[in-house]
């Protein structure tokens, strides 16, 4: 239940976005405004990805059960914050980013202690299975989130929020009723140095890379920018510092330790560019579908992000088939065969779906979604088993911090590296394709290269809010209500913007859906190095003496 509802609270905003800015009265799109999207899209990933490790950590310190426990109060409460939003306009959009920030403390708490508390409570032979039930539970939280997302948009706007209350409420009572400390501690000192260092790092690059995908100084994106080069040069120098101080500290926050072990190494660094992959999957196939396929089959803007959520129900079916039942059998086989085995249905599943037109037959795609949650879950429940089972019983609050972190970070990366390269193919093509296809139509010469001069990402995000996106570029203008009717139909109808961008897009497609195949297979060669074959989580005493040493030789290193 409680990655669950994190996960779900993770992308739920994604889908009724349109409808929380409706109801708080904000147009994201507006000059100026793109920053309160975006910070309302990341803000929850970026404060996951800085704090997860340090909770992990204090979950060792000062007990796994409780600091869960805890992590469900605080998620409830900022659920019930958000929910109440009181403020319109700029002052409600920064009242919703800050408590989902809070409440992503919440939900840290709980994805950071989670695998550990399982970890603990059961047996090698049994923990394949109970991992993959957890990770597969969180990995479909992130797509029913887009689901629910749509589904409750449509009723009301507070209610995308009311629905984590309830759950929150029930989950704080009955973990503080039922759940006990199992593992054993590691107590110690809170490691002050690592843990700024760390936090105020992991912060300024993450949100260099949010800013970066905005426009700047006329380009279409702002990788020039200086705050921008800033925070990046900044983040960097921060996290080389962090990794020093790292090893010359006797507590420290993150066990760089635990990397000399060659089956938490290779397992995270294939966690990590899974992550990345399968968040640029998620964007691009909602643009995809929100923007292009879904209007050329009748659907009108409005109406797209709740069918977009409903027509990628097979990638979630495809989780809960193939995780839980590749952790039973990693129980008995190993981790290394499944985890890889995964890392290239999913590669070959992105190179099936950069293969389909724009314009692609449903069940062709349907099959594609569901071989790649196939193989996302036959990667994620081993792998997971594996990298908890290759470390000390008193480092797994850490090792799950650790991991947890990794994939968050690859998550906002994702979205960064992904976006930009859609710009980037839609940068050299979409201006040209506008400004004719606009001509076309009877729009003034003047206003259609002026329009075609606007950067990409507002038509992206235009799409992605389910917005019509010549109505968007073309309304300021008032160019609208000088053409002919007809020509206005045409111009604001469901089909003139998705024919039209077609062949721009698909280029752009084709280039991140290939980065994200290669990125699978580099994880699957990663996966494939693990060691020597071995079952997940297996408590070899030898596996626990090594990676112990490893803990204890890190501060001197």
């Amino acid at each position: 239940m409680g990655v669950l509802i994190s996960a779900i609270d993770g992308t739920i905003v994604i889908i009724s976005l349109p409808a929380i800015f409706r109801g708080i009265g904000l147009d994201p799109l507006a000059p100026g405004n793109i920053g309160y999207l975006l910070w309302m899209i990341l803000g929850y990933t970026l404060v996951s990805a800085v704090l997860v490790v340090a909770l992990g950590r204090l979950g060792d310190m000062f007990g796994r059960v409780r600091m869960y426990n805890l992590g469900f109060a605080i998620f409830a409460c900022a659920s019930l914050a958000l929910s109440v939003d009181p403020l319109k306009g700029g002052g409600g959009a920064l009242w919703l980013i800050g408590f989902r920030m809070v409440q992503a403390v919440g939900g840290s708490m709980l994805t950071a202690n989670s695998a550990a508390i399982l970890t603990d409570a059961f047996p090698s032979r049994q923990r394949g299975m109970a991992l993959g039930v957890n990770q597969i539970t969180a990995l479909a939280g992130m797509f029913l989130g887009l689901l629910l997302g749509g589904l409750l948009a449509t009723i009301d706007w507070r209610a995308v929020f009311w629905v984590s209350v309830p759950i929150g409420v029930a989950g704080t009572i009955w973990s503080y009723r039922s759940l006990r400390e199992t593992g054993s501690r590691s107590p110690g000192r809170i490691d002050w140095v690592g843990n700024i260092t760390f936090a105020t790092g992991a912060a300024a690059l993450l949100a260099a890379v949010t800013y970066g995908i905005q426009p700047y100084g006329g380009r279409s994106t702002g990788w020039t920018n200086p705050w921008v080069l800033g925070g990046m040069g900044a983040g960097v120098l921060l996290l080389a510092a962090f990794c020093i101080a790292e090893t010359r500290i006797a507590e420290p926050m993150f066990r760089l330790g635990l990397f000399r072990s060659r089956a938490f190494a290779a397992g995270n660094v294939a966690a990590l560019l899974m992550s990345i992959a399968r968040g640029g999957m998620q964007f691009m196939l909602i643009i995809w579908l929100q923007g292009i396929w879904l209007p050329l089959h009748g659907y009108d803007f409005a109406r797209t992000p709740l069918w977009a959520g409903i027509f990628m129900l097979p990638l979630t079916i495809g989780f809960l088939i193939g995780g839980p039942t590749s952790g039973y059998l990693s129980d008995r086989f190993g981790a290394r065969l499944f985890a890889t085995t995964g890392l290239v249905v999913v590669a070959v599943a992105f190179v099936g779906l950069l293969l389909l037109p724009v314009n692609f037959p449903y069940p062709a795609f349907a099959a594609l979604l569901l071989f790649s949650g196939l193989g996302q879950g036959m990667f994620s429940a081993p792998n997971t088993s594996a990298i908890m089972g290759s470390v000390p019983p008193g480092q797994r609050g850490v090792a799950s911090g650790m991991r947890s972190t990794l994939q968050n970070s690859g998550t906002a990366l994702s979205i960064g590296l992904f976006f930009s390269l859609m710009i980037a193919g839609l940068g050299g093509t979409l201006p040209h394709a506008l400004n004719s296809g606009l001509q076309g139509q009877g729009v003034p010469p003047g206003t259609a290269t002026q329009v075609a001069g606007l950067p990409p990402v507002s038509t992206l995000f235009a799409t992605f809010l389910g917005d019509n996106p010549i109505s968007n570029l073309l309304g300021p203008s008032g160019v609208l209500h000088t053409l002919p009717a007809g020509s206005v139909r045409t111009l604001t109808g469901t089909r003139f913007f998705p024919a039209l961008v077609s062949g721009p897009f698909h280029h752009g497609l084709v280039t991140v859906f290939s980065v994200a195949a290669v990125m699978a297979l580099v994880g699957a060669l990663a996966s494939a190095l693990r060691g020597r074959h071995h079952k997940a989580g297996s408590d070899h005493p030898t596996d626990s003496l090594k990676g112990q040493q490893a803990c204890e030789k890190a501060p001197s290193s």
